[in-house]
């Protein structure tokens, strides 16, 4: 299982615990690029111009992690 998918399946137990780094590297993953950040809270934006401040019931309603993560059957690599 990719990096990707491991965070998408800790986002949707709803009570995720995950670092800032990881929130960061799942919306990059996304296209989305940080814009601003002050104090606690860090804002993003995307080529289409949706905004998101981090909260994570937030992030998984935006991306749609739920249908995503069902449509991601792509098989895990094995190593040689």
């Amino acid at each position: 299982m990719s990096k990707l998918n491991k965070l998408v399946e800790q986002f949707l137990k709803r009570s995720p615990e995950v670092r800032f780094e990881d929130v960061r590297y799942l919306l990059e993953a996304f296209g989305f690029e940080e814009t601003r950040s002050k104090g606690s809270h860090h804002s993003f934006r995307d080529s289409e111009g949706r905004k998101v401040t981090v909260y994570v019931q937030q992030i998984i309603e935006l991306l749609n992690l739920e249908e995503w993560s069902n449509e991601d059957t792509e098989p895990e690599e094995q190593a040689d």
